[in-house]
This record gives C-alpha cells, sequence and structure tokens, in this order.
C-alpha cells in the first residue's frame, strides 16, 4: 500500500490525476491488470464532472507515464470509454517478492477501502442501495484533495483513530496537524490547513487540544473517528483528556519519529511525503506550546463498540441508524419518557449538533423530519418570493414535501426564462405574471381545489402556440410582444382558407350561402387531413433516418470494438508476448528508451561535428552513442539493482534526463557563439539609440536575443545533421539493376 501511495505522489501532478491513479490501482482486476472504466464513472470516484475528467485528468495520467490510457469515443466525440492498464502494476505481475505484485485478497482490500471512503454510492438493478463513503458526497472544485488527504490519514491512522503527526518544527500560526495534512499532500501549510478544515466541517477529522496542568491548551492531536469505529473503539472515551501527560501509550509523541515501544523508523518508511512544507513564517521548537487559540468544545459522538464485517479503516456503522449515546448529555437530566412534547424538532437538533451515524453518512438529528414541516411563508430567495407572490395562498396550503417540490420547479423555470432574456433579472417577475394570467383563467385562488397539480402543470407550464420556444399563449417571452410566429401560421391559414374559397366559387359558382360554407368546411376538413397525413409521413421518415443513422453507428462501433480487441490481442512485435497490443509495455519503453538516446547523441554532434563531412559524423556519432549507452546502463543498473520489474521504466527516465542535459548543454555553448554575440550587440545597440538612458533594458533585450538565437541555431544545426545522415543512408542503399 505504500508503494502505491509514493507511486501517486507524482511531482508536479494535480491531486485529481493522483487520486485517479489510486482509483485505477484499486480497480485493476488480479487476472488481466486492465481496467474498463467510463470516464464519468471514474469523475464520479474523484468526485469531478465527466467533461472535466475528460479534458484534464484523462490527459494528466497520459503524461504521468504511470498509466496507459486507451479511450474510446461517445456520441459527441467526447473520451467516454477507457481502457488503463498501471504499467508499474502490470510489470510487476508474476515477479515474486515484488511489493507492487498484489494477490487478489489485497486488491479486495485496497478496494473495499476505497468503497468506504470514497465510494459514490450507487443504485443496484434490485432497488437495494449502497450508501456513499465517508466523503463520497464531496464534489466539485477542492474535491479530490479533500478525498486524498482523507485517504492518506485514513492509512496513517492507527487502531484506535489517532494519526501519528509529523516531527520538527512546524509553523505555529497553523499547528502540527495542518502539517501533517500539507506534508502528505506534499502542499504549503496553509492549504493543508483549508483540507484540514473542509475536513473538519464534515466531522471526518477531529483535532483535539491537550491541556496542561493549570488548564490551559497545549499540543494538539489529530484523529480519524471512522477508524476508531471500524476497529470498536469508543471515539469519546479516548478524545477527553485533561493533561498532556495522559496521552495514551499507543500514541507517539510529534516530537518523537519512533513508534511506541520500539526503535526509530528508517528513512525509507516515511510517514509523510519528502516535500517540505514552503509556507513557514513563524516556526518554534517541537516543544513549545503552539499560539493560544479558542479550544473546540468536545461535543463528540459516543461511538460504541461495533461488529465490524470487513475489520478495515473507512466502515461505517450499519442497521437502524439510532441515535448513539452523548458526552454532552446531562447525568442529572430528566428521562427521555418524561418530556416527549418539550422540544420541537428544530430546537432539538439545535441543542444537539453532532449528527447521528446512519447507513454509513452522517445526518443531522430530526433533519427528516424537520425537511417535512410546511413552511408558512414563501421561500427566504428574493427572487423566489416573487415568483411566487401571485399564488402565496396556494403556498400555504402546500403540505412541506410539496412545498419543496413547487421550489425546484420554480427554480428551473426561472433559470430557463432567465437564459432566454436579455435581462436575466427579469424571469421571477416574468413567471409571477404568468401565474397571475392562469389564475384570472381559473378565476382566482378559491376555485383551485388541487394546489399541487395546478401549479405544477397548469400555473408553471408554458404553453406555445406555434414552433417558438419563446411563445407563451401567442406573447414572446423575451420582448412582451405578440408572437410573430403565431402571426405567420395565423396569416398561411388564412391565406389558405381564401385561396380553398376561391377554388370553390370558380368551381361551383351557383351554390347560396349555406351551401357555399358547407362544402368550403369539407374541403378545409379533407386539406387539413392531407397535411396531417403528409407531416406524418415526414415523421415516420425522419424516424426511419434516425434509426438508420443509429443502426450504422452501432454497426460501426462493432467494427470498431472488434477492430480493438484484435489489436489488444494482438502479440508483440519484438519479444511475441500475447495479449500486448502489438507491443508490451516493456519494448514500449525501450523503444521510447532508444529514441531519447538518439536525440542526445543529436544534440552532442550538432555542436561538435562539421555537419558537411559524413565521415566525421559517422564517426562522432558512434563513439557519442557509446559513451551514451554506458552511461545509461550505468545509472540504471545503480538505480535499478533493488527493483529489477521497473528497469525499463527506469531507463526511460534516465534516456530522458540525459537528454534534457545534453540539450542545456548544447544551448548555453550555442550562447557563447560568434552569432550569438553579433546578434546581442546588434540589439543592444538598437535599444540605446532609441532611449539613450535604458542601459538595462538594453541588456535584458540583447540576452532575449542572444537566447532566442541559440536556439535558433541549435534547431539550424539539428536540421542539417538529421538531412545529412538521410543522404549518407541514401548513398548506402544498394542500387536497382535495371
Amino acid at each position: 500500500m505504500r508503494t502505491l501511495l509514493d507511486l501517486a505522489g507524482l511531482d508536479g501532478a494535480p491531486d485529481a490525476v493522483r487520486l485517479a491513479v489510486l482509483v485505477l490501482a484499486s480497480r485493476t482486476p488480479s487476472e488481466t491488470g486492465v481496467v474498463e472504466i467510463r470516464t464519468s464513472e471514474l469523475g464520479r470516484w474523484i468526485g469531478m464532472s465527466a467533461s472535466y475528467t475528460a479534458s484534464n485528468v484523462v490527459p494528466g495520467l497520459r503524461r504521468s507515464g504511470v498509466v496507459s490510457v486507451e479511450t474510446a469515443e461517445g456520441d459527441y466525440g467526447q473520451d467516454d470509454g477507457l481502457r488503463c492498464k498501471v504499467l508499474p502494476l502490470w510489470a510487476a505481475q508474476d515477479v515474486i517478492g515484488h511489493p507492487l505484485n498484489l494477490a487478489k485478497k489485497e486488491y479486495a482490500t485496497f478496494w473495499r477501502l476505497l468503497q468506504a471512503v470514497m465510494g459514490p454510492g450507487w443504485t443496484h438493478r434490485d432497488g437495494s442501495v449502497s450508501q456513499a463513503g465517508l466523503i463520497g458526497t464531496r464534489t466539485g472544485r477542492g474535491a479530490a484533495t479533500d478525498r486524498l488527504a482523507l485517504l492518506l490519514l485514513v492509512l496513517e491512522a492507527r487502531e484506535t483513530g489517532w494519526v501519528r503527526q509529523c516531527g520538527g518544527t512546524v509553523d505555529t500560526k497553523r499547528g502540527r496537524a495542518a502539517a501533517t495534512v500539507a506534508r502528505l499532500l506534499g502542499c504549503t501549510a496553509s492549504a493543508g490547513e483549508r483540507v484540514l478544515e473542509r475536513l473538519e466541517n464534515r466531522e471526518l477529522v477531529l483535532r483535539v487540544r491537550l491541556k496542561t496542568g493549570s488548564g490551559m491548551a497545549n499540543r494538539s492531536r489529530l484523529m480519524v473517528p471512522a477508524v476508531a469505529a471500524a476497529h470498536g473503539h469508543a471515539v469519546a472515551d479516548n478524545v477527553q483528556e485533561d493533561r498532556a501527560a495522559a496521552l495514551d501509550p499507543e500514541f507517539s509523541d510529534p516530537d518523537v519519529v519512533a513508534g511506541p515501544g520500539g526503535a526509530p523508523e528508517t528513512e525509507t518508511e516515511h510517514q509523510v511525503s519528502a516535500l517540505p512544507v514552503t509556507d513557514v513564517t513563524g516556526v518554534a521548537e517541537p516543544d513549545v506550546a503552539a499560539a493560544l487559540h479558542t479550544d473546540h468544545p468536545h461535543l463528540l459522538t459516543h461511538v460504541s463498540s461495533l461488529a465490524v464485517s470487513g475489520g478495515f479503516s473507512g466502515e461505517g456503522r450499519r442497521g437502524s441508524g439510532d441515535l448513539p449515546d452523548r458526552t454532552c448529555a446531562r447525568k442529572d437530566g430528566p428521562l427521555r419518557g418524561e418530556e416527549p412534547q418539550e422540544f420541537p424538532v428544530n430546537k432539538r437538533a439545535g441543542r444537539c449538533s453532532a449528527g447521528a451515524v446512519a447507513g454509513g453518512r452522517l445526518k443531522a438529528v430530526g433533519s427528516e423530519k424537520a425537511q417535512q414541516q410546511r413552511r408558512i411563508g414563501l421561500p427566504a430567495d428574493l427572487g423566489l418570493q416573487v415568483a411566487l407572490g401571485p399564488v402565496a395562498g396556494l403556498w400555504e396550503r402546500l403540505s412541506g414535501w410539496q412545498q419543496d417540490q413547487v421550489e425546484a420547479a420554480v427554480k428551473v423555470e426561472v433559470k430557463r426564462l432567465a437564459g432566454m432574456l436579455e435581462r436575466p433579472e427579469r424571469a421571477p417577475q416574468l413567471l409571477a405574471d404568468r401565474l397571475t394570467d392562469r389564475l384570472e383563467e381559473t378565476g382566482g385562488n378559491a376555485l383551485v381545489d388541487r394546489p399541487f397539480p395546478w401549479l405544477i402543470r397548469r400555473g408553471l407550464a408554458q404553453r406555445q402556440a406555434c414552433s417558438d420556444p419563446r411563445c407563451d399563449d401567442g406573447i414572446r417571452l423575451d420582448t412582451g410582444g405578440e408572437c410573430e410566429n403565431c402571426n405567420n401560421v395565423l396569416h398561411i391559414r388564412r391565406a389558405q382558407r381564401a385561396r380553398i374559397a376561391a377554388e370553390v366559387g370558380r368551381e361551383l359558382p351557383g351554390l347560396g350561402g349555406r351551401e357555399r360554407r358547407q362544402v368550403l368546411e369539407e374541403r378545409l376538413r379533407e386539406y387539413t387531413q392531407r397535411e396531417a397525413e403528409q407531416a406524418g409521413a415526414r415523421h415516420d421518415q425522419a424516424v426511419a433516418e434516425v434509426e438508420m443513422r443509429r443502426a450504422a453507428a452501432a454497426r460501426r462501433r462493432a467494427a470498431e470494438e472488434a477492430a480493438a480487441l484484435e489489436r489488444w490481442a494482438a502479440a508483440c512485435v519484438e519479444c511475441g508476448l500475447p495479449g500486448a497490443a502489438g507491443l508490451c509495455p516493456e519494448c514500449t519503453y525501450r523503444r521510447c528508451t532508444d529514441d531519447l538516446v538518439q536525440e542526445a547523441v543529436d544534440l552532442a554532434v550538432a555542436v561538435r561535428a562539421a555537419l558537411d563531412d559524413p565521415a566525421q559524423i559517422a564517426a562522432l556519432s558512434e563513439r557519442c552513442e557509446a559513451d551514451t549507452r554506458a552511461l545509461l546502463d550505468d545509472v540504471c543498473r545503480r538505480q535499478a539493482a533493488t527493483n529489477q520489474g521497473l528497469l525499463a521504466f527506469t531507463a526511460r527516465e534516465v534516456a530522458e534526463r540525459i537528454r534534457d542535459e545534453r540539450r542545456a548543454s548544447a544551448h548555453s555553448r550555442l550562447l557563447r557563439s560568434e552569432e550569438a554575440d553579433a546578434e546581442a550587440e546588434a540589439v543592444y545597440d538598437t535599444m540605446l539609440r532609441r532611449r539613450p538612458l535604458s542601459h538595462r533594458a538594453a541588456e535584458e533585450a540583447a540576452e532575449e536575443a542572444r537566447r532566442r538565437t541559440a536556439h535558433y541555431l541549435l534547431e539550424r544545426k539539428l536540421g542539417l545533421l538529421r538531412a545529412q545522415r538521410a543522404r549518407m543512408q541514401a548513398g548506402r542503399a544498394p542500387k536497382r539493376v535495371g
């Protein structure tokens, strides 16, 4: 597990990408090693939207080099399906003793842990519901960071729920707990403090301030209550501390790195990330008490011993969801039955703010009953008050659930109307005018016997008299005037009636007025019926075309899936490994390493050889490639001595560093060339002629010109070198016998 977390700590990678690597690793099948998941489902696990996952997380996974990603496009060209391989897990398969060669039960344990911590929740086909994890409902901005932080804290916590905090000096303004979170995430102390505050607001972690003999606050301790509950420990008993000397023997002091009763840990078994906390403003020795601040009240849920089915961190309480005992309960207070009607629901919820664990999630006491109570007045939102003003009498006749439904429908309609208007603030008043008109049609509030269906189906519903979506009973919603499209429809109908009347007059000139009207109405009915039949035929044709396109798309997808399966089943072209999609990861890394070595050789030869001398180019390239290969083998042998399974991955990283160092060296060498000096002097003189006293600006412009010239010279030399090599290879190619 620690190796996986070290793998997720990618330098410079966003937290969403790091968390996505862990999610994919936990969902990796032990048999195949290939994860198939939809982009939207991956987004639900990391708390992000499907569009953000497709546009930011998936490209980040590709750039990381840790995950191999193949995508299947959706109906609109987006990355809908993903086939992912966590490459270190793939490379460690069947490697005996490798820390990433996980057994099936280890994958299952890791998967259940992620479900308990951040599972998004599901509704199964049989109607059963799997509740979301501890932080499964946290979505949007910063959700991936909070989920990753809670997962790391759960893994760092002991069975009692206490988290061993980092040692050393920390920022006294933020505390050791915030510094611990910051080092786990590899971020600044201020960012770690914000993450810790968000987790505290959700009651997922606790910061407990110990007390000295004089009663003043001393050091703070960090606790994950869910871990303690999962192992059957009482949270309230562990939290209540009177003196700093009364530390739990299983809890190591923040100043001491070693575990309880054991030797200090080695550097390889570090607690947190080695990245420093970069915004430390004021530091103090670990033994010095932190800056005093208001103590948090110890109003915490007492969790009794639980029979945990799985026995791992993060599993919540299952069962009836009855209220637990509370540490704030009065010992000499009345029994529950003595005052059955004393306190209303809202007042009871205010007196005891802690939540009751029900189905693995925290809920405010009495929240379900409070939501069902009828509200006398209109909603607090001013826009909703304006929109519902004409039907305030109907609002008071609704039940609590009906009021919630009507309020949600009004919000949706106001938002839809605001999108049609140039001045969106007019949307509530526009909806109020519609409700006023509907009431006038009905005859007033007194004639509405069923308020809820009237509001949903008649009062709030838009009635389009034509095909224009802005039309409501022949009135344009955006302008307030008559709907031009409705006028066009009326004009067309009147013109058609006049045309048919003229035809009747020409064909039957001797008819009287009554007979003429009967014939005219008959022909109008026939014309309307033909129009309806033609419209139905056009609709059937459109439906058939849509079905044809869908069938063609289904056949195309089936062909693509078959081709993809064939590609996945293809053996590696180099080593012959079956099911490697044409090239296995190790051979892929080897090819990439060869390309990087060739780039490094080209960079060294381009700045040292005479590019018009093929013999010198060949000799220097051969010698430089041999030196580069020797350097690469030596570094890889030293770095991969403890991990042979990642040798190919290590070789690619080392080759990339060698390439970058060669490029920097070549660029530095060309900065001192005659062309760069001449360009810099010319730009310097030009800037001084324009602004004689701006010597610093002239020097900066000259240095920028020197860098641009060096970059241009390097690219030009590389182009000449490759062209010369192409001519050399063409000259060595055998000539055809004509």
